[in-house]
């Protein structure tokens, strides 16, 4: 099993033996969620994480990119109390730094070093891509930085707090609050409907005076999906499955959008159109790091980091 999947299956084995809570008009009910329902491999992540904001007008579109007869991308949330950031222009601070990091994993009587001295800034507004190939690591650092696992050594440190500070706990409701998840594979539970998918991660964390079934409708209107309530992930296409995760990820109204591989599924032009929604949320000031191996993709965002063979080789604006 290559080095990058470790990580994976520790959460993902996490995460199956969760009881969540899910209410069904008004009437509480239990659910073991097993490994077998998720609609997604077995090796991945289960993760997920947002609150208000504003998306007017349509999708500007890359010229050299597939571009659909779709309506654009429009919302009719309030705006993000994150939507300032980019406006000073090149001043933000570092949402998330990464220090002097080194990740190693032990196996057997052998340690694996994955990642070496790894530094690195991501400005509170910016649309990042971290590139690599298979097994340079770059899923390794999404895993740090996703705060889904710690450094071997270093220091990470989002919105100025230390994860080597932090219990674990504290940590997991940092993440459940502050960052949202979007995955390849979707990672939707094939028995609820898009709805209550996207509610789910609010029976872990939630924030203060926030509806999480208004907040759910009123994200699945703002992509597009407001006559899929109702329908289960077997009955959506996949670019359908994707928007719902981006919905799921923006519940609790994280600073940051972490999206590996989000379009590795989709057909070119369902990807193309999931780009776009996330350039849109970026230039309503959220932020996001996109993890690809593709260069095309990667020309989506402002700023690319190359990673191979555990080393940052190139970091461009």
């Amino acid at each position: 099993m290559p080095i990058d999947k470790v990580t994976e299956n520790y959460h993902t084995c996490q995460c199956a033996s969760r009881l969540i809570k899910l209410k069904n008009r008004g009437v509480d009910m239990e659910t073991k969620i097993s490994t077998e329902d998720v609609s997604a491999p077995s090796d991945s992540i289960l993760e997920t994480g947002t609150e208000n904001s504003r998306l007017e007008g349509e999708l500007p579109l890359r010229e050299d990119h597939i571009t659909s007869n779709k309506e654009p991308f429009k919302s009719e949330l309030g705006r993000s109390r994150y939507s300032q950031s980019n406006e000073t222009n090149g001043t933000a601070i570092p949402v998330i730094e990464v220090i002097d990091v080194k990740k190693s994993y032990v196996l057997g009587d052998m340690e694996v070093p994955v990642l070496h001295n790894i530094n690195l800034e991501v400005r509170e507004g910016e649309f990042l891509a971290i590139m690599g190939p298979s097994g340079s690591g770059k899923s390794t650092l999404m895993n740090l930085i996703g705060f889904l696992d710690r450094p071997t050594e270093g220091r990470i440190i989002i919105k100025g707090l230390d994860i080597n500070k932090l219990s674990d706990k504290e940590v997991a409701r940092l993440r459940g609050l502050e960052i949202g998840f979007i995955f390849q594979t979707f990672n939707l539970i094939p028995r609820l409907t898009a709805l209550e998918n996207v509610e789910l991660p609010t029976y872990a964390n939630s924030r203060n005076g926030v509806d999480p079934r208004e907040r759910a409708k009123e994200l699945l209107k703002l992509v597009g999906l407001e006559d899929r309530m109702s329908h289960k992930p077997g009955e959506l296409s996949g670019g359908q499955s994707q928007r719902v995760a981006i919905a799921r990820a923006l519940i609790n109204d994280p600073a940051i959008l972490l999206a590996d591989e989000p379009t590795g599924n989709l057909d070119s032009r369902t990807g193309s159109e999931i780009l776009n929604m996330f350039r849109r949320l970026n230039e309503d000031g959220r932020t996001i790091i996109m993890i690809t191996h593709d260069p095309e993709i990667a020309g989506y965002a402002d700023r690319v980091v190359l990673v191979k063979d555990g080393i940052i080789q190139s970091n461009t604006e």
